[in-house]
């Protein structure tokens, strides 16, 4: 980072950041791509660009732009949330609960749905994925029914590598998906939002709108440059969340078998469970009623060795 070639982002371009994005863009299959300081930002940017005030946009039930974004999809971007119950499986809607959503109504008052708002891994629902042939469906239902889709991405290298595919098979029928370069990657800021040329050209003064344009940016770029160097080690990250939810489940803990780097445990009280846990030095964090646990590059795997043996003797 120290040593990154640097300009001014604002006015003519920073180069170290133009290398990121270039490079996300190619891996993400989109024509060109823009950093933002965080997946909130491009999520909210995506949806302020693709909405007009009163829009009602569809997204998974429990998916991030509608339980941990503070309502700046209503807010900033004027939209209508309408969340999709998850007839598919968990954080799945299949393609006909899109089609049964899409339909347009004929009167000047009706509410018009414009926009289908994806997530790939969906967080809420414990870092489950899309497969591509869902996904394609997916966005296809959303096309025939006259919708943009926007992907929320970032947890998309996740996906890629649990699924054995590039992420550019994940973002097959998107108009933007964001990504972000911290997560699991570990760069300590930044997401990229990605789309067409057209798209990216309004992005950029979107992102100054709302204060996310940076001068000498190639700092920051230069960390996610090395953060996309290391995506095939969330493999690693995948393998640890499994080796905790199976002991946790030895010790009789209720787990739902993690598909990526996040560990759902259902308990009885949420509350006095992380009471418990913090009172043996181990911290997690509540999720749909459910505790949350994440494995990620700074987390060993005696870490989570360390974790199970607290456990299994509190």
């Amino acid at each position: 980072m120290s040593a990154a070639e640097v300009g001014d982002d604002v006015l003519d371009r920073d180069p170290t950041m133009r290398a990121l994005e270039a490079r996300t863009a190619h891996l993400l299959g989109t024509a060109d791509a823009l950093w933002v300081p965080s997946g909130t930002m491009g999520n909210l940017i995506a949806m302020a660009l693709h909405l007009q005030r009163g829009d009602r946009f569809l997204a998974p039930r429990g998916a991030h732009v509608l339980t941990h974004e503070l309502g700046s999809a209503a807010w900033l971007a004027g939209g209508m949330p309408e969340a999709l119950p998850w007839d598919a499986g968990p954080g799945r809607p299949p393609a006909d609960t899109v089609r049964a959503h899409t339909g347009a109504g004929t009167r000047f008052d009706a509410l018009r749905t414009t926009l289908l708002c994806l997530e790939n891994t969906h967080n809420g629902a414990g870092g489950v994925v899309i497969p591509p042939h869902e996904h394609a469906q997916l966005a296809a239902a959303a096309r025939d029914g006259g919708l943009r889709v926007h992907l929320d991405g970032a947890r998309i290298w996740n996906a890629a590598i649990a699924l054995g595919v590039p992420p550019a098979a994940l973002t097959v029928g998107v108009d933007t998906v964001q990504a972000c370069l911290s997560k699991g990657l570990g760069a300590p800021v930044g997401s990229v939002v990605a789309g067409s040329t057209e798209f990216i050209a309004e992005a950029r003064r979107t992102r100054k709108m709302l204060g996310g344009g940076v001068r000498q940016g190639g700092v920051l770029a230069a960390a996610g440059i090395v953060a996309l160097d290391r995506i095939d080690e969330l493999a690693e990250d995948h393998d640890k969340a499994t080796r905790l939810a199976e002991g946790l489940a030895e010790l009789g803990w209720d787990v739902t078998p993690p598909q990526t780097n996040i560990v759902l445990v259902t308990v009885p009280d949420v509350r006095l469970a992380l009471a418990r846990l913090e009172d043996s030095g181990v911290l997690a964090v509540p999720m749909e009623g459910r505790l949350r646990f994440v494995t990620h590059r700074n987390v060993s795997k005696s870490d989570v060795e360390e974790v199970l043996h607290r456990l299994g003797r509190s």
